[in-house]
């Protein structure tokens, strides 16, 4: 009985021994995919028209963004099938050499970004939506809170960054 006892005294022991580990970003090697998710919302537009195309401000922003963002390695680009949107998001789909992808905005946010995990793990992807739905976008690809956008806001972009160990962080800036 005794040797069965100490046998495992020496596992216990062991264990505590162990040091706790916690998952981090620091702690995923180098080399790993990482999957950045850039949502932004269309550029502005001119007041008239069911499907109205962007004003010149408008046009200016979408190509202000296509060269804010020519460092990153974009490997898709995904717009709501409207004017606006796919006149904000081709420059950036010109400048990369890639073809603008029509998402329906009027899906669930959780299952557009499950198809955006599930496609382009270890990508980096730009989404163009509408004020009302980039934040639940960007609520659902970082399971975080993001505050609505009202109708004058432009100029926003999300970077939602996930890493490897599958930590996201959120940027929310200007531009």
């Amino acid at each position: 009985m005794r040797p069965i006892i100490l046998l495992l005294s020496l596992m216990l022991a062991g264990c505590v021994a162990q040091p706790a580990r916690t998952p981090s970003a620091a702690a995923a090697p180098p080399d790993s995919p990482r999957t950045a998710f850039l949502v932004v919302r269309h550029a502005e537009k001119v007041a008239d028209g069911d499907d109205p195309v962007l004003d010149a401000s408008g046009l200016r922003r979408a190509e202000a963004l296509a060269e804010l963002l020519a460092e990153e390695p974009v490997s898709a680009v995904y717009a709501t099938p409207t004017r606006r949107a796919r006149q904000t998001a081709q420059p950036i789909a010109r400048r990369h050499g890639i073809e603008v992808r029509d998402y329906d905005p009027a899906q669930p946010p959780s299952a557009l970004a499950t198809v955006l995990h599930t496609r382009h793990a270890g990508a980096t992807v730009v989404v163009v939506g509408h004020s009302n739905t980039v934040p639940g976008i960007v609520s659902a690809l970082c399971a975080c809170p993001v505050a609505p956008l009202a109708e004058q806001d432009y100029g926003d972009l999300f970077e939602v960054r996930i890493a490897a160990d599958g930590a996201s962080t959120l940027d929310h800036r200007r531009f």
